[in-house]
Formats: C-alpha cells, sequence, structure tokens
C-alpha cells in the first residue's frame, strides 16, 4: 500500500456531526432519569440507539469517502443497512445498561464489550460492502484488535462520564461535552485504525513500506494502550466509589442497630418515637384512624423456666418472622420489650383492627418446633385507635396496655378495645397509680406542658398549662390517667399549686426575656378553686415572682363556677382585683345559664371541644355557636375556642365572630423548650 491520501475537511466535518448527535444522545438519556419521561423510558433508549448507530454510520460512510481511494467503488446498500441495525440495537442495549441508577464494574465493562462490538461490527459489517474492482481487501490482526480495544475502552470511558453527570449538580454541561467528544474519539479512532488494519493492494502488488508499517503501529499501540490505561482507572474508581457506598451503607445500618431489636430484628421502642410522631402527624392532617394493637404473650415465662432461654429467644424470633409476613404492608410489627410487641396499622378503623387482632391470635397459636420441641403459645391483645383513645404515642400506648391487661383477666388468648368507662376505673393500674402518685407529689414528678392559643391572624396570643406526670416507670403519663385519682385522695390540691408555682416561673423568665408567649392559662380544680389558702397562695407567688398579674389566667370549670354560684362570683371578683384574669373552660357541658354568665366576673368564655368537633356548613353545631359567641361578646368576654381539628373549623369560627382558637390542628401541648424553638409555628 502506497501513499494513503485523506480529505481532512470530510474527517472533520464527521467529528463535528457524530459529536453533536453524541450531545444529543447524553441530553435524552437524562430523560430517563425524571418521573415524567419514565412511560416513554423504551421509546428513548430505541431513539439513543438509532442516533448513536447514525454517528457511527456518519463516520464509517464519510471516512471512506474522505480515503480517495474510495472515490470509485461501488457500495451494497443491504450490506451497509445491516451495519446500521447491527450498530443500533448493540448501542440500545449499552444505553440501557448504564442508564441503571447504579453502575456495577461488571456492568460498566459489559455495556463497554457490547458497545465496542456495536461500532467495530458497524465497520467491518459495512467494508463487505464496499468493493473496489481493480484492488483487493486483506487485514492486519493486531491492528483488528487494537481497533476493537480502543472502541471498547472509548466507550466504557464515556458511559462512566455519563454515569457521574446524572449524579452531578454542577457543571454539566461540561460532562455532556466531554462524553459527546469520548464518545467520538473512540468511534473515529476505532474506525481509522480499522481503516489502516484493512489491506487495500493492487491485484498485482503487494508490498508493504516496512518504516511506514512500523510507525503505524506504534503510533496505535501507543493510543490502544492510554485507552486501555485509561479505562482501567476509570473502572477502578468505579470501583472505589462502590466500596465507600457500601462503607456509607453498612454506617447507616450500624446506626440503624440503636433503633433496631438484636433478637427479632424488628423496630424498637426507640424507632417508635420518631416513627410515630410522622405516622399521627399525617393521620391527623387526613383525617384518618390508625390502630394500635399491644401484644403479650401469655405466660411466656413458663417457656423459659421449661425449655431455657434459648428456647425462648427462637419462640419469639419464629413468632416475630411469622407476624411480619404475615400481614400487609400498612402493617407495622415493633418489638417494645421482651415478651411485648406493638403492631400499628394505618388507616385501620375499629372493625378492621378486631378482625385484624383475631388474625394475629390465630397466627401466634400455631405450633412452633424448635429443637425438636413442640411449642404452643397464645397472646392477649389490647386496641387502642387515634384519635379517640389518644392523641398522642403515650397515651395510645397506656391505653392499649390497659386493654391487654383487661384481656388477661378475662382469661388470656382474646382481644380487648380499650374504653374510658371500663379501663379507667375497673383495671388494676389505677389503684397502683394512685399508690406512685403520693411519691410523684413528694419528688415532684410532674411536668407542664404549654398548648398554644392563636388569634384569628394565627398568631400566638397565650398558651395553656397542661399538667403531665413522668412516671418513673411507665413515662409520661396524660392528665386523664391520673387526675380522677388525685381528685380522690386530695392529691390535686397540692399538684396545683406546684403547676400555679411553675407557671409563674415561667411568666417571669419569658417577662425578662421578652419572649412573649403570656399569657399563661392555669386549670383549677374545684376543690383548688374552694381551697382557703388559694388567694394567699398566689399572693404570695406574684410577690415572689414579681410579675405582671394580667399575664397568669385562672381557668375554672363551667360545672365549678356553676357549683356554688354565690362563692364563684366572689371568688373571681377577687382574683379580678388582684389582676389575675378568669376563663370559664368547657362551656357548654354543664348546666349553666346565661343569667348567671352574666354576674360571673369573668374575662373569657373556652367553648368545649364537643361543640367544635361536628361543626360544618349549616350545622345545628353552627347555629348553636352563633348565638354563643353573639351573646358572650355582647357580655364583653373573650371567645376561644377547644379543640380545633380542622381548617374548615376554623373558616366557620371565624365568620362566626371566634376571636381565639385552640387545637391540635394549630398547636400541640409541647414542652417549654419545643415551644419556644418552634416560636409560634403551628400547621394549617
Amino acid at each position: 500500500m502506497g501513499h494513503v491520501d485523506y480529505d481532512s475537511t470530510l474527517i472533520v466535518g464527521s467529528f463535528i456531526a457524530a459529536g453533536a448527535i453524541c450531545y444529543i444522545v447524553i441530553s435524552m438519556e437524562q430523560l430517563i432519569f425524571k418521573q415524567t419521561y419514565k412511560k416513554i423510558e423504551p421509546f428513548i433508549l430505541l431513539l439513543n440507539g438509532l442516533l448513536l448507530a447514525a454517528a457511527i454510520s456518519i463516520v464509517h460512510i464519510v471516512g471512506m469517502h474522505a480515503y480517495h481511494l474510495f472515490e470509485a467503488a461501488s457500495s451494497n446498500v443491504p450490506l451497509i443497512t445491516l451495519a446500521f441495525g447491527i450498530s443500533a440495537v448493540l448501542s440500545s442495549v449499552a444505553i440501557w445498561l448504564t442508564s441503571r441508577f447504579t453502575l456495577p464494574v461488571f456492568r460498566l465493562i459489559l455495556s463497554s464489550v457490547i458497545m465496542g462490538i456495536g461500532i467495530s461490527a458497524s465497520y467491518y459489517v459495512s467494508m463487505l460492502g464496499w468493493n473496489i474492482d481493480i484492488y483487493k481487501k486483506d487485514y492486519t490482526s493486531f491492528l483488528i484488535l487494537f481497533s476493537v480495544l480502543i472502541a471498547m475502552s472509548g466507550s466504557g470511558l464515556a458511559f462512566l462520564l455519563a454515569y457521574k453527570l446524572k449524579e452531578s449538580e454542577r457543571h454539566r454541561i461540561s460532562l455532556k461535552l466531554a462524553f459527546a467528544v469520548m464518545m467520538t474519539l473512540s468511534i473515529m479512532g476505532m474506525h481509522y485504525t480499522a481503516l489502516i488494519s484493512t489491506n487495500i493492494t493492487d491485484k498485482f502488488v503487494s508490498q508493504y513500506q516496512a518504516e511506514h508499517d512500523l510507525l503505524l503501529f506504534t503510533i496505535i499501540l501507543v493510543t490502544c494502550l492510554v485507552l486501555v490505561a485509561s479505562f482501567i482507572v476509570a473502572v477502578l474508581e468505579q470501583r472505589l466509589n462502590q466500596r465507600n457506598l457500601e462503607l456509607r451503607k453498612a454506617n447507616k445500618e450500624l446506626a440503624n442497630l440503636s433503633i433496631q431489636d438484636n433478637l427479632t430484628k424488628l423496630p424498637n421502642r426507640l424507632y417508635l418515637v420518631d416513627y410515630a410522631e410522622v405516622l399521627l402527624s399525617d393521620h391527623r392532617y387526613k383525617n384518618q384512624k390508625i390502630a394500635f394493637l399491644y401484644i403479650d404473650l401469655d405466660r411466656f415465662k413458663s417457656v423459659n423456666d421449661a425449655f431455657g432461654h434459648h428456647i425462648g429467644d427462637q419462640l419469639l424470633i419464629q413468632m416475630a418472622n411469622r407476624l411480619h409476613w404475615q400481614l400487609n404492608e400498612k402493617c407495622k410489627l415493633l418489638r417494645i420489650g421482651g415478651d411485648e410487641f406493638l403492631l400499628i396499622a394505618e388507616n385501620t378503623d375499629t372493625e378492621e383492627a378486631m378482625q385484624l387482632a383475631e388474625k394475629v391470635l390465630h397466627l401466634i397459636q400455631d405450633s412452633y418446633q424448635i429443637s425438636g420441641k413442640e411449642i404452643n403459645i397464645s397472646a392477649s391483645l389490647g386496641i387502642a385507635l387515634f384519635p379517640e383513645h389518644g392523641q398522642n404515642v403515650q397515651d395510645l400506648l397506656m391505653n392499649a396496655d390497659a386493654a391487654m391487661l383487661m384481656s388477661k383477666e378475662q382469661g388470656r388468648n382474646t382481644y380487648t378495645v380499650f374504653s374510658y368507662s371500663t379501663h379507667q376505673q375497673e383495671t388494676r393500674s389505677q389503684s397502683k397509680l394512685i399508690n406512685d402518685l403520693y411519691k410523684a407529689v413528694e419528688e415532684k414528678q410532674f411536668v407542664l406542658y404549654y398548648q398554644p392559643k392563636f388569634n384569628t391572624n394565627l398568631e400566638i396570643c397565650g398558651v395553656e398549662a397542661l399538667i403531665r406526670w413522668n412516671h418513673p416507670s411507665l413515662g409520661m403519663l396524660t392528665p386523664h390517667m391520673f387526675i380522677g385519682g388525685a381528685e380522690k385522695t386530695g392529691l390535686i390540691i397540692p399538684m396545683g399549686y406546684w403547676a400555679l408555682e411553675q407557671a409563674c416561673q415561667q411568666i417571669q423568665e419569658w417577662e425578662r426575656s421578652n419572649t412573649q408567649f403570656y399569657p399563661i392559662a392555669v386549670n383549677l380544680s374545684a376543690l383548688q378553686f374552694e381551697n382557703k389558702k388559694l388567694f394567699s397562695t398566689l399572693e404570695g407567688l406574684l410577690k415572689k415572682y414579681q410579675i405582671q398579674p394580667h399575664h397568669l389566667i385562672i381557668e375554672i370549670t363551667e360545672s365549678t363556677a356553676m357549683r356554688h354560684i354565690d362563692l364563684s362570683i366572689r371568688a373571681c371578683e377577687r382574683l379580678r382585683d388582684m389582676g389575675i384574669r378568669v376563663a370559664i373552660d368547657d362551656f357548654g357541658t354543664g348546666h349553666s345559664s346565661f343569667l348567671y354568665l352574666k354576674d360571673l366576673p369573668v374575662d373569657e368564655l373556652k367553648i368545649d371541644r364537643g361543640f367544635i368537633v361536628d361543626l360544618k356548613p349549616g350545622s345545628k353545631e353552627e347555629v348553636i355557636l352563633e348565638s354563643i359567641i353573639h351573646l358572650a361578646k355582647k357580655l364583653g368576654l373573650t371567645v376561644t375556642a377547644e379543640g380545633v381539628e380542622t381548617q374548615q373549623q376554623v373558616e366557620i369560627l371565624t365568620r362566626l365572630g371566634c376571636q381565639q382558637f385552640q387545637g391540635y390542628l394549630l398547636g400541640m401541648p409541647v414542652n417549654v423548650g419545643q415551644l419556644i424553638q418552634s416560636q409560634g409555628a403551628h400547621f394549617v
């Protein structure tokens, strides 16, 4: 083969055209990762394959014409079409392999090989379709190998750039250009190396110039080695990135161990705290119910005593696995104690919860084969539902536990749905709580939570102090769990005075820091309201903490105020003389008369949540509330609505003239730290 003469203009033109097509290909590939285009992913992959095949064909066909020897050549269109089809199919497959969300090393290498074969096959098949009358074609094997390696290595580097583009938020255009250039260079590198490997000689002359061959061999060898070395480095880098991802995953799993039970691998009580917070908020917004099923195995201690703890552990594992695999996707199973489990069922009403409880009891009853022993066990189950049996996870757990204890008393292997009337008064836990209450008062095991109140502009205009009992073993208890026992024992009086002092201390801190969450409203029971030390205690607290009296509100229930109306009037007058504001709580639940209300020297009227829960446009509740609000405002009272849980309720109450709102929609009871952190944030 003598002098090789190329048209450089055509070569540059083919490079630009192929590069532009490759840029379009990488731009279209990025559409696959957008949810909007997921449905047309096969179409995008096919189109990209056709475009890449077009880029390969342009380089090959234009490169042939750039080689002046082919000016007189005749072409076989079917073979050239076949070459195009092969490269299109293989390109589509290669792009599909590299457009997944992960790119393991094996898949990267496989896609590089397929793409390299697609580029090479396109050339060598199309070469069969080019015939030159006075010349013959033969090939140099080592140059063929080099051409294929160039195609594979260059493609691999291009695909790696495409994958990095998916994860990158910066330099996206630069990466696209780099992909287009690298893919074009791999196509052109393969083509011109293959063209050199194709010995087109006179039928009568087959002599090569040795020096020319040696130079070509050296250039191609160096080029091939550089590309292969670059590809190997890229593969090693990809493997390193993969290892880093695995390391991060392992670290994440390590972090998850703290919220996972080591034995059963179920989520534990720690996980429950964060999970329940999100879950309750979501279902409160959607107005959906959640069922909490508290599961306690019956006589599990007997299994440990009879067969050993290792058998007991295996029993727990098998039972957990059995329940986990038999329950649907809206159920979450947790282990919260030794033989105690919690099943949380989303969007589940009472009827569905009872059916689920029967299914669970059935599953647990089936025999267990452990170490050649057949073990049978049953469970007692208690059901509590959000929101009717509790507004937070502590209440729901306590109530579900109380229902479970009732199941134990009924003979075990059954379930019970929590009921306030039965469980607050009849469960054994109440007597124990009353005993613990004496110690709680002595050790001041109580904390104050604060639920904000909002004006019509949805700005915080005060808070209500709500007492919580931080029980040493049962955790945080809400008032309905212990207030009844406190009133029976008279402990409600020292508890109330403690709450008043904590509120005054908090007002002092807020006044000094100009944190305007006051006034603070404190509930007083009937016993405390009628206690002869009330006023002297309040005077002492105001003097001790040097606070503005009007920053403190005393709330008494309607029934308390109406019990001894004359005494109530005198007490309210004295409180107002001290500068302390007075509010009537739970208005509408008793038998009060507006005739008495006009004589009571109070500042605020809090409408009971019973009027709010079913409030809808045109309802009877709306008519009643309109009358109450109108009359209360005429009497100069501030009207506050309790139990506001929907935006519709806010809109109706605002239209009726209600001045303040309080409820879970706007703000939940939180500790003082969370209240300050929120800075008045609320959910609407």
